[in-house]
């Protein structure tokens, strides 16, 4: 049965990888080889585990097609997008609540339209700053202007398309002025929609209990799973601990919550009567207490929104409590399969999260720490009774005489057994510790470049104190009414207080408390899992002390920069806006940041996490073209995480990125015409702005780099100049501006590009960073078939996602959603 389930996860996560879904062929294919596979499995009992654990992988790759196919046949046409559209549905989910707006889930129930295949499921921004407050359930009809789901598409970060086909989010867009917003009556009805309604209440009355405190937002997402009223300063401690997986309701919670509601299950029943029998002599205590587990494990569930955790945890609760009712008693290994099967059906696309990957694993880990814990103190067990026990023997030279001297001894017995139950305690949480820290390790350094240092020490501590104070507390301020919540949801937050407190003071004490590493290839966390099962393997297992030595690759994983005098260019995928990192063979150059806390939070969501997986520890030179925030907006950022041993930029003298520069020990510069330097070869040199004082608006102050490698090949970047800087940089020396490669300059306005420009450019491959269906219209459809007539290699962030050119002597353009294609990308 292991074998079967295993086979089905796998098909599951296979389909996920596909550039696209299973054509006529493939379906024939699959028909095929699952009946061969369990007909084989009948025929051959010898082979029967192995048939039929691929007929099993077949079934889920079948499976997590037809679920994707269904759901992608929801999709806006495109010559709808971007228009007004009037709709009519209902608030799903809780809404977020942010500075300029609100973020709401809008279920469709008929669009203005009229057509069949619509989105059943948008998510809208509501930009008005006097919205009216949004609940779940409250049916509309609104106009909002959508467009197809559409993310982000870079190199070594998650893609964040595959979350919104996870969540069923087929359109994204804003609620328009082309009509007035209308609220409906009444309300939509239904399961989920109630359970909805139950975590806003209870998420209003923690605010209006806690008001302004600092760590409102943890409450409220322990309550209600909701994290977007946690503050930064809460997030950066916990990311620096590594206890941010106990902001959100985890499979720990439910697990605590789920054996508190036994205990008070089964207390309970015990002490019941019907008609003058007790209730135990009808049904057993324990199997009470294990229904009452699961039901209330269910409900808290729900009120976390049925993440993957909690599903995982709510699934292993159903089924031991199933078998436990049923008499059976399976193990934990199928019991965790079986949770796995079940998620997968729930969700095919949750292979596709961290969240995932992480709960799913170190649950493993610590059923196997436990299972190996228990089989070494099954062995030592006489050996510890015999030390416990020897405070009892009596001499039998004293039988006859005065007790008082054996009974004496008693308490030192009643001690030493505390004092060896608390020992064991000890080791076996320190064992638990060990075993999810070096199992989770090459995940974490997978999906998000770094691992906690503090994150065993932390959670040593922060985990019990989470589990039996602060979430008791705030379940019982959820439970009781008013006023008797308000004393236990201030208890709630004064314990969660102290802990915040404690690991603010134990991230201040350490410099570094996370060890950045990057992303590792499919070799290095092959071997680093293989290290993982070696290094936990039982006691006795050979060679066991050796397992670190496969985790080499993974931490000190080469980063495969280029050859001495080539460079590779990286154009990320930021929307609208610019941000393009260029390495050589020792360093690390970052050309414009993209959009900061003003728009996309770009350069803290992509371009910092790209560096990181890039293996970056330090940029030799940062350079921020002009002032407009889509280049300029991320640079704070990157100044925050990543170290800069220079900076230039073309910005007024009191812009604060200067002095933010000089405070972390950055050397500045105004970049200037003539400037030049070597790196590895490769030649650096600034055409534009020229010496002197700024003047004009800031497009016309842009920086323009030209790189030229060793065998003569250049990329010019152009930043955001328009047509009267063109002229003069052909004026002064067209034969300075030819390149091989160029950054489009202005996103392809018409207000540059001009036909001279490119004549004397002359580029082979030009790069276009824009956002998908940005405000601006960018690029302009002339200026776009201008490059077209030439026949230069486009490529555009809007359709192709990050693009990366390795030049040298030969120039290699690789766009990120052709290599790494997948099945839902442009549908």
């Amino acid at each position: 049965m292991r074998a079967i389930l295993l086979g089905f996860a796998c098909g599951v996560w296979w389909l996920q990888q596909q550039a696209r879904l299973p054509d006529v062929l493939a379906w024939l294919v699959c028909c095929a080889l699952f009946a061969g596979a369990a007909t084989l499995g009948v025929l051959r009992p010898r082979l029967c585990i192995a048939s039929f654990a691929v007929a099993a992988c077949v079934l889920g790759f079948a499976y997590a097609a037809l679920r994707a196919d269904v759901r992608l046949r929801e999709q806006l046409p495109v010559a709808y997008e971007q228009r007004d559209i009037e709709l009519t549905g209902f608030v799903r989910g809780l809404p977020e609540r942010q500075k300029d707006g609100t973020r709401f889930l809008f279920e469709v129930e008929t669009n203005g339209a009229g057509l069949r295949d619509f989105p059943r499921l948008v998510r809208l921004s509501w930009l008005s700053p006097d919205r009216t407050a949004l609940h779940a359930g409250e049916r509309w009809t609104l106009s909002a202007r959508l467009k197809r789901a559409h993310a982000n598409a870079n190199f070594g970060l998650r893609d964040a398309e595959v979350s919104l086909l996870e969540r069923g989010i087929r359109a994204t867009g804003y609620v328009s002025t082309a009509r007035a917003p209308q609220r409906l009556d009444p309300d939509a009805t239904g399961p989920r929609l109630t359970i909805d309604r139950l975590r806003a209440r209870a998420r209003e009355r923690i605010e209006t209990v806690l008001g302004r405190a600092p760590h409102r937002g943890i409450i409220v997402a322990l309550a209600v799973g909701a994290q977007d009223a946690v503050s930064d300063a809460d997030w950066a401690v916990m990311r620096a601990t590594g206890t941010s997986h106990l902001v959100a309701i985890s499979g720990l919670h439910i697990g605590f919550v789920a054996g508190l509601a036994a205990l008070i299950a089964g207390f309970v029943w015990k002490r019941v009567r019907w008609r003058g029998v007790p209730a135990p002599l009808i049904v057993a205590a324990p199997k009470v207490a294990a229904l009452g587990a699961a039901l209330f494990a269910a409900c808290y569930a729900a009120l976390a929104g049925f993440n993957v955790p909690a599903q995982r945890t709510l699934g292993m609760l159903l089924i031991v409590a199933i078998a436990f009712l049923c008499g059976r008693r399976p193990a934990s290994s199928l019991v965790l399969l079986w949770a796995l099967a079940f998620v997968l059906i729930a969700d095919p696309w949750a292979v596709s999260s961290p969240g995932f990957w992480l709960s799913f694993c170190a649950v493993a880990a610590i059923l196997h720490a436990i299972a190996a814990a228990g089989r070494f103190e099954s062995r030592a067990q006489p050996d510890d009774h015999d030390d416990i026990d020897q405070w009892d023997r009596v001499d039998p030279s004293e039988v006859g005489q005065r007790p008082e001297r054996a009974v004496r001894r008693r308490p030192f017995a009643i001690v030493a057994r505390i004092g060896a139950r608390v020992r064991r305690h000890i080791a076996s949480g320190a064992r638990v510790q060990y075993a999810v820290a070096i199992a989770l390790a090459p995940l974490t350094v997978y999906w998000f470049s770094q691992i906690p240092l503090l994150g065993p020490i932390a959670n040593a501590f922060a985990i019990p104190w989470i589990s039996v104070l602060v979430t008791p507390a705030t379940l019982a301020g959820l439970i009781l009414p008013a006023p008797l919540d308000v004393p236990m949801l201030h208890v709630a937050h004064a314990a969660l207080s102290v802990l915040c407190d404690l690991l603010a003071r134990l991230a201040d004490a350490v410099s570094s408390p996370l060890w950045y590493l990057p992303q590792p290839d499919a070799f290095a966390l092959a071997a680093a899992c293989v290290g993982v099962a070696w290094a936990l393997a039982p006691r006795g297992w050979p060679l066991r002390f050796a397992a670190p030595l496969t985790w080499l690759p993974l931490v000190a994983s080469a980063p495969h920069p280029p050859a001495h005098g080539a460079f590779r260019v990286t154009a990320l995928d930021i929307g609208q806006g610019s941000a393009l990192v260029v390495e050589t063979a020792r360093h690390t150059l970052l050309f414009d940041a993209g959009p900061g806390p003003e728009s996309t939070h770009a350069g803290e969501r992509i371009v910092v996490p790209y560096l990181r997986a890039a293996g970056v520890r330090a940029l030799d030179a940062l350079v921020i073209s002009h002032s407009d925030s889509d280049h300029a907006g991320g640079a704070p950022a990157v100044l925050q995480s990543i170290a800069v041993r220079q900076l230039l930029a073309s910005l007024a003298a009191d812009d604060a990125l200067w002095s933010g520069a000089r405070a972390r020990g950055a050397p500045v510069l105004r970049c200037a015409a003539g400037q030049r330097w070597t790196w590895d070869g490769v030649e650096f040199r600034m055409l534009w702005p020229e010496p002197g004082p700024l003047s004009g608006k800031p497009n016309h102050q842009s920086c323009v780099l030209k790189v030229t490698s060793a065998a003569g090949r250049a990329a010019l970047f152009a930043a955001d100049i328009e047509a009267d800087v063109e002229r003069t940089l052909i004026a002064r020396d067209a034969a300075a501006l030819r390149a091989d490669v160029m950054i489009v300059p202005h996103h392809g306005s018409r207000t540059s590009s001009t036909e001279p420009f490119l004549d004397s450019v002359g580029p082979l491959a030009a790069i276009f960073q824009v956002g998908y269906r940005n405000r601006f219209h960018h690029p302009h459809p002339s200026v776009f078939a201008r490059y077209g007539l030439r026949e230069i290699a486009l490529s555009r962030s809007d359709d192709d996602g990050a693009a990366r050119i390795e030049i040298g002597p030969e120039i290699v353009l690789e766009r990120f959603r052709q290599t790494h294609a997948r099945y839902w990308m442009a549908r």
